[in-house]
Order: structure tokens, then sequence, then C-alpha cells
């Protein structure tokens, strides 16, 4: 999937774009990665200690060369809809994590209920498209809220607008990835892999 020390500088390159963003100061100085190709990737902003979500933004395919896949979801990260935008007084009560995905593929399965027993929690990220309507769900967040895999699938539909049980319809389309995560253990301290 991605190399350890690309992860890790993947985290680096994330909180650089956070601090540029935040505080107007783009430092030029580039953080070596050894892979650059396109690839699906989300940058997380979590609080610290409490570690709740500050911002979460994302490309779910491989639209965008790895350093710019990060530094573009790490910026638009600092201006979640769903927070306030995050400002520079913040920058050291915060710690940054960096899921890089694997592309996605659709879920090939004959009766819905199968489901239940294939989807790995904590292995399987989730999206799902429905009449227009869209929603994405990162491997950890089930593990997160506590999930089962059956609300896991309810919430990717509410997310999405559309009523809890539309991942039963077959022409509701359901595609899985996994996620190699990296992130930082304390705000700007070391970067840590999270294991499955």
């Amino acid at each position: 999937m991605m190399r350890s020390e690309d992860g890790i500088a993947a985290v680096l390159i994330a909180r650089k774009a956070i601090v540029g963003e935040v505080t107007f100061d783009r430092d030029r100085k580039e953080i070596e990665l050894s892979n650059n190709d396109p690839t699906g990737v989300f940058v997380t902003i979590n609080t610290f200690p409490a570690l709740r979500l500050r911002g979460c933004i994302g490309f779910p395919g491989p639209a965008y060369p790895l350093r710019d896949a990060v530094e573009n979801a790490a910026r638009a990260a600092c201006h979640d809809p769903r927070f306030l935008d995050l400002d520079a007084d913040e920058l050291n009560d915060i710690v940054v994590e960096v899921t890089i995905l694997s592309p996605p593929e659709p879920i090939k399965v004959t009766d819905r209920k199968d489901l239940l027993d294939m989807i790995k929690l904590g292995k399987h990220g989730l999206m799902l498209e429905y009449r227009g309507r869209r929603s994405v769900f990162l491997p950890q967040v089930p593990e997160e809220w506590g999930w089962d895999v059956k609300e896991y699938l309810e919430n990717l539909c509410v997310k999405a607008g559309v009523g809890k049980n539309k991942w039963k319809e077959h022409d509701c389309n359901l595609m899985w990835f996994e996620g190699h995560v990296f992130k930082e253990t304390s705000p700007n301290g070391d970067v840590a892999e999270v294991k499955e």
C-alpha cells in the first residue's frame, strides 16, 4: 500500500499546509516523498488531547498526486463547513491525521444481507452513491463511534441524506476501500502509523 516513510512525510506535509493556510506563511521548503503517485487521501484535524473532530476533508479517488492531494485536503480541512474556520491560536492544540486510500472498488454481492458478514470494521472504508447523493466513511469511523456493520451502513445512508435502509437496494452503489493511517501522537509531535 504505502511505505511508512511516505505516510510520515504526508503528515508533515499536511501539518505544513495547515500552518500555511491559517498563518498565511507559505514555507517553500519541500518535504521529500519517494512515491507521489495519484491516490485518494483524507486529512483529519482533531483537537488535543480530547481528540474531537475539528475538520476532515479529502478525495476518495486518485484525482491528484499524493503531495497535491494532501496539501489540498489539509487546506480545505481548515475550512470544514461543519465547523468554524481553524484559527492560528489552535495550531498547538490539534493533531493531524492522514489516511491514504486504496482505489475504491464496487462491492459485488447478490444478496445485500451478505454485506453484514463481508464488511470488516476497521479495515473497510465505504462509499455510497444513490440517485446523485454520495457519502464516504473512512475505515476507522465505525470503530470510533462503536457501530456494528449494520449501523455503519445505516449511518452511511444517513450521511448521504437518504433513508437509512437504502443500502439494501440494488440501485444503491456501494464501494469499499482500505486506508493506511498515519497521525501525530501530540501537536507537532512524532508521527505514528496506525496498525489494524
